[in-house]
């Protein structure tokens, strides 16, 4: 994994520093990346930037956000895990508002060296860190807490037509949703992703 720590020039004087705001970010799979905003507390709360562009370019995403999207979900609901075919494609940059999430993003690309393989991190309004995912992922999220506000923003519109998907427990991924660890016992699934194919067979859309 590779890490870049973004400075940006303090805007607020309030901190007493010059170079103070500082966002990481770190490759967990090629382009997925991870996003971890310098959080700022005091006796009235706490600031953090949750959108740089700036910082996003440096790590090469240089594509432009069109659309947000926001859910809100009691525990134990699973949505996923989905992508849109190109040309209508998205990036997705995810975070939690409120309560927290185990987010899944699996590598579709087929000439990927890591064709196949998925990243599962939490999420949380606590931790507040916040992933961007490529084109040429599928995506999904299983809420561990009540009351959880989703947050992404998506470098294309919804297109129902280009829509697509991978069955959530899919044996050949083999992915730890951390289901027992939150006491879900069965995840709560719309009808369109109970019936999404498994990743055995599946033929991938992304080179």
């Amino acid at each position: 994994m590779v890490a870049i720590k973004v400075f940006i020039p303090c805007l607020t004087q309030n901190y007493g520093c010059v170079l103070c705001l500082v966002m990481q970010i770190t490759e967990l799979l090629p382009n997925l990346l991870l996003i971890q905003p310098k959080v700022f507390e005091d006796h009235r709360g706490h600031f953090f930037e949750s959108y740089r562009q700036d910082a996003l370019e440096n790590h090469g995403v240089n594509l432009s956000f069109v659309q947000d999207n926001q859910s809100l979900s009691n525990k134990g609901i699973l949505r996923g895990l989905h992508y849109q075919e190109a040309p209508y494609d998205q990036g997705k940059l995810v975070r939690v508002i409120t309560g927290s999430v185990l987010d899944v993003a699996v590598d579709i690309r087929k000439n990927s060296p890591t064709y196949g393989e998925h990243v599962a991190r939490i999420l949380s309004a606590e931790n507040k860190d916040m992933m961007y995912i490529p084109p040429g992922f599928a995506h999904g999220f299983v809420t561990l807490q009540d009351q959880t506000i989703f947050l992404y923003k998506c470098t294309n519109y919804y297109h129902p037509k280009s829509e697509g998907g991978i069955k959530w427990d899919s044996k050949t991924l083999n992915i730890d949703w951390k289901l027992a660890e939150f006491g879900i016992d069965h995840p709560t699934l719309s009808a369109k992703d109970l019936v999404l194919p498994e990743f055995d067979g599946f033929a991938s859309p992304f080179d």
